[in-house]
């Protein structure tokens, strides 16, 4: 799912950004949760890591271009869409890495077009993947399509919508791997992908799949710490 922030001291504006935003991904069937936001320093203070910022420039107090700077510092990979009504700061813009520049007011079609290519950099950004070897040959491993690994000995099994996968690799070099990548290692036995996780008590993890993961009673406290992060970048609202 998309997590998209909308920022601008014109309030109708913003709403109106915001409905288009919602409305395009809608006919694209493209879920997401979009936030508002009326000033540059309310954005900053924001919890979520957004996949995609639509920033206006020209606004009261902190002004778009130093939002963005400042943003820039905690989150570089993030899209960055600058609106606004001069073309004063088109080379600016290049400075912090913008993505798209719209000029007010907004063209549907052009709004939309922006919007095609963001996705499609998001979706290309999350394909994250691994490589692995099984009986002298290769296998790619896409991170977003596995549930979670489960260790037995060397042997790997890899939990996934097509089924189970096995390979031989040492549980630290899978580690190692994973490291940043979403995964946790709530058990001795198992590296579950946070994204998956619908629901958690002391004893154990409940998976979106329906499957329940044992938790190690020393692992909880950085099992919980590491989830709620994930789902603050997800768009979760905690």
């Amino acid at each position: 799912m998309l997590s998209i922030a909308v920022c601008d001291d014109e309030v109708i504006e913003c709403c109106n950004m915001a409905r288009k935003i919602k409305e395009i991904l809608g006919d694209m069937k493209i879920p997401c949760i979009i936030r508002q936001f009326r000033s540059g320093g309310e954005l900053l203070q924001a919890l979520e890591s957004f996949d995609i910022i639509f920033l206006d420039i020209i606004m009261q107090g902190l002004d778009g271009m130093k939002t963005a700077q400042i943003f820039r510092e905690k989150a570089s990979d993030k899209i960055l869409v600058f609106v606004s009504s001069s073309r004063e700061y088109v080379y600016e813009a290049y400075d912090v890495e913008a993505f798209q520049y719209l000029l007010k007011p907004v063209d549907d079609r052009k709004l939309k077009s922006v919007l095609q290519k963001a996705v499609l950099k998001t979706e290309s950004r999350l394909q994250e993947f691994i490589i692995v070897s099984r009986e002298r040959q290769k296998k790619k491993l896409f991170l977003d399509a596995i549930y979670y690994f489960e260790i037995k000995g060397r042997m790997v099994d890899v939990h996934g919508p097509e089924g189970i996968f096995t390979y031989y690799e040492q549980i630290g070099e899978l580690e190692n791997k994973l490291r940043d990548k979403g995964f946790f290692r709530c058990h001795k036995s198992y590296l579950i992908n946070l994204k998956y996780v619908d629901g958690y008590n002391r004893q154990e993890v409940i998976l979106e799949n329906g499957e329940n993961i044992v938790i190690a009673k020393r692992r909880y406290e950085d099992f919980c710490q590491a989830v709620l992060k994930v789902m603050r970048e997800n768009g979760g609202i905690l």
